[in-house]
């Protein structure tokens, strides 16, 4: 991997002088000959790691962190804490039920497709939905 990593150094130096720009990872790719994706792996491994609690700006006593820059809006306390509630919710259905939620609300299936799948009706698909909404949402009330 590491030579792979030098090899598109080099070659990234080549083509920066010839081009007189940076090259892309496609450009970088086909002169040493290999996916593009294996350049980029390949260059990953030969970075060293930084820690988050090295500073990146300090001021007197105030430090930056790079940890104080970097924000996770896909894994808030919020959301940890409601899909742990989900996942309480979904253990006190019934085993139909709890079927019929996942395929509805996480599989993104439509009644139709559900009611297909299970071999029962639409209309009971949207009543047995309906039913254990209101007993998750009477368990959080």
């Amino acid at each position: 991997m590491r030579d792979l990593a030098y090899k598109a150094l080099q070659a990234k130096e080549k083509l920066t002088k010839e081009n007189e720009k940076d090259p892309s990872i496609e450009e970088i790719a086909k002169e040493v000959g290999v996916e593009k994706e294996d350049i980029v792996i390949s260059l990953d491994a030969i970075q060293d790691p930084v820690s988050l609690q090295e500073p990146i700006y300090n001021e007197g006593s105030e430090s930056i962190y790079i940890m104080d820059q970097i924000k996770d809006v896909k894994n808030t306390d919020e959301l940890w804490a409601d899909n742990i509630t989900i996942t309480e919710a979904m253990k006190k259905l019934n085993d139909r039920e709890k079927t019929i939620v996942s395929k509805r609300f996480f599989d993104g299936r439509t009644q139709m497709e559900v009611a297909e799948e299970i071999g029962i009706s639409q209309a009971q698909v949207s009543r047995l939905e309906k039913s254990a909404i209101n007993r998750i949402k009477k368990m959080y009330k």
